[in-house]
């Protein structure tokens, strides 16, 4: 008995130490304007205080040679995000959360802009892991931030 307590033990720790899964949101949107005109919009990394209807306003600045931005959300509250790579040709940046409110950690996003038809279609991903919330909340909260991104950035990509 005590040999398979202690196995059962050692298991349990085990998976307990693995670290969490990584929680993915994609979220895509057709634009009625050209690439290159939704790219225009969107394109500038402090660009989202322009757009995004939650962001009241955005900082940039430079931390070890990779930009900053600070977003002041409207109500309240900071989300600090650094720029990864940006691909101006293929139209995407990706970026990841330094510092934030929301109920995740890890968090690493790309946002890109491709033709489709005559418009042009976005798609939005973030692969995160919940923190102090269930995962399906921390993915309704991601993909709802995603979709009013969107909103805002139709209405401005004219």
């Amino acid at each position: 008995m005590t040999r398979k307590f202690l196995l059962a033990t050692v298991a349990v720790a085990a998976l307990s130490a693995t670290p969490a899964l990584a929680l993915d949101v994609t979220k895509t949107a057709t634009v009625a304007a050209p690439p290159a005109t939704v790219w225009k919009t969107i394109g500038q990394f402090c660009g989202i205080g322009d757009w995004h209807p939650a962001v009241e306003k955005c900082a940039l600045s430079e931390t070890g040679g990779k930009k900053v931005r600070t977003l002041s959300l409207k109500g309240g509250g900071t989300i600090v995000e650094e720029e990864q790579s940006r691909d101006d040709t293929g139209m995407a940046y990706t970026y990841t959360i330094v510092e934030s409110p929301l109920p995740v950690s890890g968090y690493r996003s790309t946002l890109s802009v491709a033709p489709e038809g005559s418009g042009s279609k976005l798609t939005w991903t973030g692969s995160f892991q919940a923190k102090g919330a269930p995962d399906a909340k921390a993915q309704e909260i991601i993909g709802g931030i995603y979709e009013a991104g969107f909103k805002g950035i139709s209405e401005k990509a004219k």
